[in-house]
């Protein structure tokens, strides 16, 4: 049976991401799959695809959002601050971080890394746009804090650029999403069908 990869598109400030982060590498893990970690910048995804920041979405809108991360904390029994302290937060500097590990370390480092910083933000309320919380992070990864100043480098901006381009032509609106054969699976609530795909 051939190997399959699942695309993993994500901002690393997203709690619908942090949610699913941890059942994605086990299910990576029970099916033998490769996952390619792609941050994206949503700042030029949301323009082309109808979706709005945070803090432009209506009342309601914002008000439900807060239901919604309460009721999956208790359903998947993950720690979550509904309004962490450092929130929103700028999702740049560790998505350019994770690109850093991805390219020293390979994937499976920048996955745990971002597995780390998903966390950061919304169980342990840490400001994942800090330098000194980022460099803290991948010396807890086993990893050395230098590559922070790597991640600062134009070629890793070009890569971010790739990956968030990337995820413009897999038709991506929305962090977490995953790619497996060519086919979109948007949101953690999604994880379900991404098994069945990997089942198949």
């Amino acid at each position: 049976m051939t190997q399959k990869t699942i695309d993993y598109y994500l901002a690393p400030q997203s709690p619908w991401t942090y949610f699913g982060h941890a059942r994605l590498v086990a299910m990576a893990q029970k099916y033998g799959a490769t996952i390619r970690i792609k941050p994206m910048d949503l700042g030029k995804i949301f323009p082309l695809s109808g979706g709005l920041p945070l803090p432009k979405r209506a009342p309601q809108r914002q008000s439900y959002r807060l239901t919604e991360l309460a009721r999956f904390r208790d359903h998947l029994q993950v720690p979550l601050h509904v309004q962490p302290a450092f929130f929103p937060v700028a999702g740049d500097p560790a998505a350019r971080v994770i690109i850093a590990v991805r390219e020293a370390d390979g994937q499976a480092a920048a996955v745990s890394f971002a597995g780390k910083v998903l966390a950061g933000v919304w169980a342990d309320q840490r400001n994942i746009a800090d330098v000194d919380t980022l460099k803290a992070i991948l010396i807890e990864c086993g990893l050395p804090a230098t590559l922070y100043e790597d991640s600062l480098a134009e070629s890793v901006q070009a890569l971010y650029d790739a990956d968030t381009q990337s995820a413009i032509d897999q038709q991506v609106f929305g962090s977490p999403s995953y790619v497996v054969d060519g086919e979109l699976f948007w949101g953690q609530d999604r994880l379900e069908f991404v098994e069945r795909k990997l089942a198949s």
